[in-house]
């Protein structure tokens, strides 16, 4: 069997209705998983299953809300009595507000903190009781090229972004005498709901392309590829860690290509 195939396991995608969340779910299905969509649309979740089921694959969905801090404890449970324990999850849910710090209210920050943050934590928290009594399982976190890098106006989207990184750190370094694999994967520009404000306006979006590597934009499935990987056995020795999947924008950020440089 393929060190990366999925077969005979159950993966939960939280964010499954939409952008890179749909694309880790379709992924998994292709790779022989099958797949809980969870999302706070349970509409768009159940389209994801529908599609996944339409090519063959096994796939069932509900509803979840980050924001709620006993909806993530309660889907969970559920998905344990139903499947006798899950193998995999994946959490991508994010938003952000776009200001400068000096112009956010409390209410943005209350906002962006709680979905990203405290959200997030509250799946892992989930999480970790349910894989850690098992004593199996690997679970994906969606971070940032901007727990990294930031730009005015990104402050507190960074900052929580920059909070899971450590929250993955840690509980990996909790669960891994367990059997419990937890790790992050940090996107760079991704043509998603999240990113649509820019790509509507093409001297942003241009510009956000010429500041990697490859000079474009990711699509949600070039996510999904990695995400899989640290689904899978091939990634059995990899935890605690961050895997960068931004087209080289870390590795050349600032770049300037001095006279004389040129192949």
């Amino acid at each position: 069997m393929s060190l990366f195939r999925l077969d005979g396991r159950t993966i939960a995608v939280v964010g499954a209705g939409s952008g890179i969340g749909a694309a880790a779910a379709l992924a998994c299905a292709e790779q022989g998983a099958r797949v809980i969509c969870l999302d706070l649309d349970a509409a768009a979740a159940q389209a994801i299953a529908r599609a996944i089921a339409c090519a063959g694959g096994a796939a069932a969905a509900a509803a979840i809300d980050l924001d709620d801090p006993a909806s993530p404890d309660a889907a969970l449970a559920e998905l344990d009595a139903e499947n006798g324990g899950l193998d995999g999850l994946v959490c991508t849910p994010a938003i952000n507000v776009r200001k400068p710090i000096a112009a956010l209210s409390d209410d943005e920050v209350d906002r962006v903190v709680d979905l990203n943050l405290k959200g997030t934590f509250r799946v892992l928290r989930a999480a970790a009781r349910s894989m850690g009594a098992r004593g199996h399982g690997s679970i994906v976190v969606l971070s940032s090229i901007r727990s990294q890098v930031v730009e005015p106006g990104q402050g507190i989207y960074a900052a929580t972004k920059a909070g899971l990184v450590q929250l993955v750190r840690a509980l990996a370094a909790e669960l891994g005498a367990r059997g419990v694999r937890v790790n992050a994967v940090a996107p760079g520009v991704v043509e998603t709901p999240l990113t649509a404000p820019i790509r509507a306006q093409p001297s942003w979006y241009d510009a956000y392309a010429r500041r990697n590597a490859l000079g474009r934009w990711a699509t949600p499935r070039e996510i999904a590829g990695p995400i899989v990987f640290l689904l899978s056995d091939a990634a059995s020795y990899v935890t605690g860690a961050v895997l960068f999947v931004d087209g080289g924008w870390t590795a050349i950020d600032g770049r300037f290509d001095p006279p004389g440089m040129e192949l």
